[in-house]
């Protein structure tokens, strides 16, 4: 991608859509550039991927969890107990493993989020609290935000 030197600033500069992800590059580029402009005004992500699992029986997978850590925030961007795993403290236990290790690594807080009003009482119960909710998303539900701090501030 480059910018014109004589006009690096158009009046109308043409908009291009793109469904199909073939465009990889200028993908790459704008992430690049939003990335680079943060990392100038914010400091750097220093983003670390995590997983933590759960074990059950014969060395089945019964639960996890996934993300990353960016800024000193634990993300949980994904999170899953086997249904008949649920009720029995694997959640919370992976909850509590990802706080732990969270604060081992001088995390400020751990954030999620959820479709599911249930999921969103479980984490209320495990001391997460609602900073946030987008009605409608998916269509007839909501999408509730939810962090938790590691240290006082």
């Amino acid at each position: 991608m480059t910018v014109n030197p004589e006009n690096p600033e158009p009046r109308n500069p043409p908009i291009l859509v793109s469904y199909d992800g073939l465009d990889e590059k200028a993908s790459a580029f704008v992430s690049q550039s939003l990335e680079a402009e943060v990392a100038a005004r914010f400091g750097p992500r220093d983003e670390a991927p995590f997983s933590i699992l759960a074990y059950g029986d014969a060395d089945l997978v019964v639960g996890g969890l996934n993300g990353a850590t960016h800024w000193r925030w634990r993300h949980i961007r994904h999170f899953w107990v086997a249904a008949s795993w649920r009720g029995r403290g694997v959640g919370r236990s992976l909850l509590q493993r990802a706080e732990a290790d969270a604060r081992a690594r001088g995390c400020v807080g751990l954030y999620l989020d959820t479709f599911d009003p249930g999921a969103a009482q479980f984490y209320a119960r495990c001391g997460f609290a609602p900073f946030g909710r987008i009605d409608d998303f998916p269509p007839g539900h909501a999408r509730t935000f939810l962090y938790k701090k590691c240290f006082a501030p």
